[in-house]
């Protein structure tokens, strides 16, 4: 499996980034980051109404519950920008994906020698209860999904 650095936390800006490298094509890692039965293998389960912008439906873990999930940018195969509530001290949200707790984050694809460059970021976090707690749960949450992800693409498993 490739190695990859951790993810960085920008707390002036609110953001956690990670880019890390897959040896796989653009289009098998697009696949993995774009279709909700690949994005249930390596993150949480994932159901969507439909394909593109405006998309809507929820992603499961199993400590957290359904959590509302919304596609806000779409450029195949190179960007795709899910917005999602995940702010547990918010305490319940009405159904569907709100602006106050909410964050997006951003999968952007490019070709590089031998595989794809993915660079995944996640800004918002000015939006949320506790800004700094939220950054230091997402960073670590990056660096476990992602990796999971490139184990799940590397080994060929979003060919399946």
């Amino acid at each position: 499996m490739t190695e990859n650095q951790a993810s960085v936390v920008d707390e002036g800006a609110f953001t956690v980034r990670r880019t890390i490298q897959i040896a796989a094509p653009v289009e098998k890692v697009w696949k993995a980051v774009t279709q909700p039965e690949y994005i249930s293998r390596w993150f949480g389960r994932t159901v969507l109404d439909g394909v593109g912008v405006g998309a809507t439906g929820t992603m499961t873990f199993p400590d957290y519950g359904s959590i509302p999930l919304r596609v806000e940018e779409w450029e195949e195969p190179r960007r795709v920008t899910y917005r999602w509530n995940n702010d547990d001290a918010l305490g319940e949200l009405p159904e569907g994906v709100q602006e106050k707790g909410s964050t997006v984050f951003t999968f952007t694809l490019a070709e590089i020698d031998g595989g794809t460059r993915l660079d995944v970021v996640e800004s918002g976090f000015e939006n949320t209860s506790d800004p700094r707690v939220n950054l230091e749960s997402h960073r670590t949450g990056w660096d476990e999904e992602l990796d999971k992800l490139v184990a799940l693409v590397e080994k060929g498993e979003a060919d399946e």
